[in-house]
Formats: C-alpha cells, structure tokens, sequence
C-alpha cells in the first residue's frame, strides 16, 4: 500500500467504524473532570450499554457502587456503562473535582464519566434527547436506559431500581445474549 492509500485509510477509518452507529449517540462529550473527550459511538462500537444520569449528592448516589460493579461482572461480555453526569434535578456537585472526587475516590469508578450536562427539557444533550423520545425523560437522578448494540432502549429503569437488582441483571443478561447470537 502506498503512502497515500495509507493515509486515506487512516483518515477514513474512525468514520467507516462509526458508520452503523446511531446519530444520537455520534456525538464528542468531554469526560469528567477532564479536558479528554470521548465520541459516544466510539465508546458504544455496537455493544449494548447501560446508560445513567447521575448526581454526587443523592440518596441515589450510593448506586455508583453497583454500577461499578455492573461494569466490572459484564465489561468482559460486551456491557459499555456510562455515566452522565447532571445537575437537573439540583444534586451535582458545582465544582467539577468535587464530583469527580464522589466518583472516582469514593465509589472507585472506573467506568466513563461525562461532565455535567441537561439530560431533561429542551437544553438536555442530544444523548437524553433520544433517550426521552425512546423511552421518557429521567424522572429523577440514576435513571438507568439498557440500548442494545444498534442503539434501540430495551428498557428504561428508575432511580429506586438498584443496580443489583434481578429485573435489572435479568435485562442485561438477555441484551448480552442477543448480541451474542444476533440470530
């Protein structure tokens, strides 16, 4: 391969591999508490995720335990969890290294968290806003959407649904095993 051909490629190689991607989610977010971004299809690449709006200051905050765990049982099987962080429900931190302090030192997160964002109403990032047209907006903080590999939700959990739940580990078990045997 020439130089150029291989230039082409190289150029032309994020864009073919985020070409089955749905656009909601093709969108650069900036991590917390960080000036790296991550694009959303890139973080997806056709697995199913398990997607979170989160608050450092809840009485849901404690979910991030679970959701760490979630990551850990179910990364090696293809579960992509992310979380967003948001102050629409007045439970985030207003200083960003405070809440990236809740997450990554108190409860060990290790899973991709995204700066603070809308996730409701006409401001929410274009993430939310497909979700809520899916499946509703968050009702509250940790509301918790499972989308398959194409991007669809399968099903929408509330904040009081824990990550450890069985409806919550029986819905990831199956998505997982879809896209396993997609046939």
């Amino acid at each position: 391969m020439n130089k150029l051909a291989l230039c082409l490629a190289l150029l032309l190689a994020p864009a073919l591999s985020l070409a089955g991607c749905p656009e909601y989610l093709d969108h650069a977010m900036r991590k917390l508490h960080s000036k790296e971004e991550v694009n959303i299809c890139a973080l997806q690449d056709g697995r199913p995720m398990l997607i979170v709006n989160t608050a450092s200051h809840c009485g849901y905050t404690r979910q991030f335990a679970g959701l760490e765990a979630l990551h850990r049982n179910y990364g090696d099987r293809g579960l992509v969890v992310v979380g967003f962080a948001s102050d629409d429900f007045r439970q985030e931190a207003r200083d960003e290294a405070e809440a990236a302090q809740v997450c990554y030192v108190n409860y060990g997160v290790t899973f991709t968290m995204i700066s603070p964002s809308a996730v409701r109403g006409a401001d929410a990032n274009p993430v939310f806003r497909a979700l809520a047209e899916q499946s509703g907006e968050p009702s509250w903080n940790f509301n918790k959407y499972l989308v398959d590999g194409s991007g669809k939700v399968v099903q929408h959990f509330g904040s009081s649904t824990e990550p450890d739940s069985g409806t919550l580990t029986e819905a990831i078990e199956g998505v997982l095993a879809a896209a396993a045997d997609p046939a």
